[in-house]
């Protein structure tokens, strides 16, 4: 796409500081990390979300976070993707972060509202995706 901030990226028309290249994935360091060694993992492939990129295009990106989070040291990390914008996504290109969580203040910071559970609603839910797959 055109105008996409991370294509230009791919492209070379944005300067980045770039970690790992292939011709299906490109990582680079975040410009406004949560922590020391934030980066982002990204299918060369343009889509807006994660259904939108064929599945080719994504087999090496755990492997690169893999990589990533060995070559930075963490010990304690989070893997983040995000799809649309009340999920938090900025950027409409697929993109996977490696955050470095070193301790309390940095990194990302996560709330985790859990709900209560009715057993017989998620057996049935359970049973609707199983058939959707």
């Amino acid at each position: 796409m055109a105008g996409c901030l991370f294509c230009k990226i791919i492209k070379g028309e944005i300067p980045s500081f770039k970690l790992f290249e292939s011709d299906r994935t490109f990582a680079f360091l975040d410009i406004n990390p949560l922590s020391k060694g934030h980066a982002l993992v990204i299918p060369k492939f343009h889509g807006a979300k994660l259904t939108d990129i064929p599945d080719d295009q994504l087999s090496e990106i755990l492997p690169v976070v893999k990589k990533l989070a060995a070559a930075t040291g963490a010990t304690n990390y989070n893997v983040l993707q995000n799809n649309g914008r009340i999920a938090h996504q900025v950027v409409d290109h697929v993109h996977f972060h490696m955050i470095p969580k070193p301790n309390e203040e940095q990194g990302l910071g996560v709330g985790w509202p859990q709900q209560a559970t009715d057993m017989d609603a998620l057996k049935a839910l359970c049973e609707e995706i199983k058939a959707k797959m």
